[in-house]
């Protein structure tokens, strides 16, 4: 018992350190710029203006993958590939969300381009995949009904 005290105390000790000389910053853990008026807008076109978005093209090498029914909103598991290459950022927004954009990711070179994430939903919606690669947009759609409300039911 005393020995494992001894030792958090170490890597707090150590954690610490690093971090009073700089060679560890808190700034890492959030490296990507938080866009807080995409994540604020109401529609879907809101979130599109500003993520910075001109035109989009339906693309199969986008996949959105999710369950057809959800039976708790609340935690809904959805996942975005996407075989395209160069992806730069890829965004799960679902349509009829009070607040569309419930995700957003800065996808870093050479790095594999599927995420996974559990969202809220409100009730049964549409849920759009939104990926930007090569500096063009690209989007792939699929709806998932919900048995049981996720934003406040």
């Amino acid at each position: 018992m005393n020995q494992s005290r001894r030792d958090a105390m170490r890597i707090a000790t150590v954690l610490g350190l690093a971090v009073s000389a700089g060679i560890l910053t808190p700034g890492l853990a959030f490296a990507a710029e938080w866009n807080a008026k995409a994540f604020d807008a109401k529609t879907l076109k809101e979130v599109e203006q500003a993520l910075g978005v001109g035109s989009v093209t339906n693309s199969k090498d986008v996949a959105i993958t999710g369950p057809d029914i959800a039976e708790n909103g609340a935690v809904v598991p959805v996942s975005v590939t996407s075989s395209l290459p160069k992806t730069e950022y890829v965004a799960i927004l679902i349509e009829k969300n009070p607040s569309p954009l419930a995700a957003g990711f800065t996808i870093p070179d050479g790095t594999s381009t599927t995420v996974t994430t559990r969202v809220k939903m409100g009730g049964t919606s549409n849920v759009h995949a939104l990926v930007k690669a090569d500096g063009k947009w690209f989007t792939s759609s699929k709806e998932i009904k919900v048995t049981l409300g996720g934003c406040g039911g």
